[in-house]
């Protein structure tokens, strides 16, 4: 899955609704948690966030925990995407709760996770786009990633993925633009939000279903050999 930045750029496609009048998200710890830098950019979005989009996504036929391996380490579904011809985009990790992505189209910047439990992940974006338009459009997002096991139309259990993003244009041109033109775009806004869940699914289910070839590709100079003990605990080729 394209784990918070990419649906940034996404999501400055559609429109703002009200959430609540919480100086600080209600989803998140309280504001002392976290560094003052970030603690800023927290504040600044949630106040003044320019636009907001809750997406349901493809569900994923696979194990949670596998699911969840595939969330966390963005750098290997993004690599195993390119291996399996699905999308475009990179990941990088920084730091064990950062990352630094693009998606191919002139979108790039890093993100950090917030919070990490067992059914949730909230990461704070920070990015931009270059366009011929409207040339630099940069911007910060809240994205909520929610995710449990439900049975699925077959009846076999499959894991059920949703997103709630909070975007901050920094650009007023590109903001008014962008709320005069949401009834256009939501529709396709909704449609790229729901590929991002497509990759991340059809990853994780590849890896499920073909262990052997998954792990022999994550081990390969393609791959991402340094994630090989991180997947090995659920994926025993892999060891």
């Amino acid at each position: 899955m394209r784990s918070g930045l990419p649906l940034t750029f996404v999501s400055l496609l559609v429109a703002r609704v009200a959430y609540g009048a919480e100086e600080f998200p209600p989803f998140l710890r309280g504001a002392g948690e976290f560094p003052s830098d970030v603690r800023a950019e927290i504040v600044s979005v949630w106040n003044g966030y320019t636009f907001t989009r809750a997406v349901e996504g493809r569900s994923a036929h696979v194990p949670l925990e596998v699911y969840r391996l595939f969330v966390d380490h963005p750098d290997v579904t993004a690599a195993a995407s390119h291996h399996l011809g699905l999308a475009k985009y990179r990941v990088q990790r920084l730091a064990p709760d950062r990352y630094a992505a693009e998606d191919g189209e002139g979108a790039s910047g890093t993100y950090r996770v917030l919070v990490q439990d067992n059914h949730r992940r909230v990461m704070l974006t920070r990015g931009s786009h270059e366009g011929r338009i409207l040339g630099r459009i940069s911007g910060a997002s809240l994205t909520i990633l929610s995710f449990g096991v439900r049975a699925g139309e077959d009846g076999v259990p499959a894991v059920a993925q949703r997103v709630e993003t909070f975007v901050l244009i920094e650009n007023q041109v590109a903001a008014f633009f962008a709320r005069l033109l949401v009834p256009l775009f939501s529709r396709y806004a909704d449609r790229k939000i729901a590929e991002t869940f497509d990759v991340t699914a059809k990853v994780s289910e590849w890896a499920a279903r073909e262990p052997m070839a998954f792990c022999a590709w994550l081990a390969s100079p393609a791959g991402v050999p340094a994630r090989r003990e991180a997947f090995a605990a659920s994926f025993p080729s892999c060891r």
